[in-house]
C-alpha cells in the first residue's frame, strides 16, 4: 500500500482520502482509528476554560468527587464525572483501568505485572498508573482490537 501526503493551502479544509479496491476490515479499522483521534474536551485551570484535544490526554482521574485531566506535563479539572468520560471515550482508544482512572492507550509505553494480579502501566511521560485486577480483562480486550 502506498501512502501519499499532500500539503494544501491554509484556506482549504483538511481531509483524509483512502483509495481502495474494496472496503475491508483493514480499511474500516483505519477509519475508526482516524475518527477516534478527533475531538476536544472542555477543561478548566485557574478559572480559565480550555479545549483539550483528545490526542493530548494521557489519563483522566477522579479524586474526592473532582475529575482531573492529565496531559504530558499539565493537569486540568473537568466538570464531567468519570463515568461520563467513560461513555464519551468508549469508542476511542481510552479504557478504564481502575475505579478512578481512565487511560489513553495511545500514550501507554509499557504494561507489566505488579502484585496481586494488578498491572503497572507506564505512560510515555514516564508516569505510572495501576491497572486494577478487576479491569485487566477489559484492558486486554481493548488492546487486542
Amino acid at each position: 500500500m502506498e501512502i501519499r501526503i499532500r500539503t494544501i493551502r491554509e484556506k482549504e479544509n483538511e481531509y483524509i482520502e483512502i483509495g481502495c479496491h474494496k472496503v475491508d476490515p483493514t480499511v474500516e479499522e483505519l477509519v475508526r482509528f482516524i475518527k477516534s483521534r478527533r475531538g476536544n474536551i472542555e477543561a478548566y485551570r485557574e478559572e480559565k476554560q480550555y479545549r483539550i484535544p483528545l490526542v493530548d490526554i494521557f489519563y483522566v482521574e477522579s479524586v474526592d468527587d473532582r475529575t482531573f485531566i492529565y496531559l504530558e506535563h499539565d493537569c486540568y479539572e473537568a466538570k464531567k464525572r468519570l463515568y461520563e468520560f467513560e461513555e464519551l471515550l468508549s469508542e476511542r482508544q481510552f479504557v478504564r483501568i481502575s475505579k478512578s482512572v481512565i487511560v489513553n492507550l495511545m500514550k501507554v509505553e509499557a504494561i507489566k505485572p505488579a502484585l496481586n494480579g494488578r498491572f503497572l502501566c507506564l505512560l510515555e511521560n514516564k508516569e505510572k498508573v495501576i491497572i486494577s485486577r478487576k479491569y485487566v480483562p477489559e484492558v486486554k480486550e481493548k488492546l487486542q482490537k
